[in-house]
């Protein structure tokens, strides 16, 4: 069974960075684009950024020129690089293939004070 495991959350001041990582397992991860989702205390999940199988990217409004996607299709690895967080980037990210979603793993939370 497939599974997807993120990691790497954690509390953080305003201003500060994290690294998160999204362990997936088998050849699911390097054929697909691959995307980072975040959803906070009552509000939906919602979409912050993607990457392709040949690591084009795109990115939500609200996190570009701070958030970085990358890859490594060897690790079969997702990250996700924080810079100049703001506490409305907190929430519990989690990561999915994005035209054929899995079920979602247990996400990571990040928290960020002000």
């Amino acid at each position: 069974q497939v599974q997807l495991v993120e990691s790497g959350g954690g509390l953080v001041q305003a201003g500060g960075s994290l690294r998160l990582s999204c362990a997936a397992s088998g050849s699911i991860f390097q054929l697909n684009t691959m995307a980072w989702y975040r959803q906070a205390p009552g509000k939906q999940r919602e979409w912050v950024a993607r990457i392709t199988s040949g690591s084009s990217t795109i990115y939500a409004n609200s996190v570009k020129g701070r958030f970085t996607i990358s890859r490594d299709n060897a690790k079969n690895t997702l990250y996700l690089q924080m810079n100049s967080l703001k506490p409305e980037d907190t929430a519990v990210y989690f990561c999915n293939v994005v035209f054929s979603p899995l079920a979602w793993g247990q996400g990571t939370q990040v928290t960020v004070s002000s």
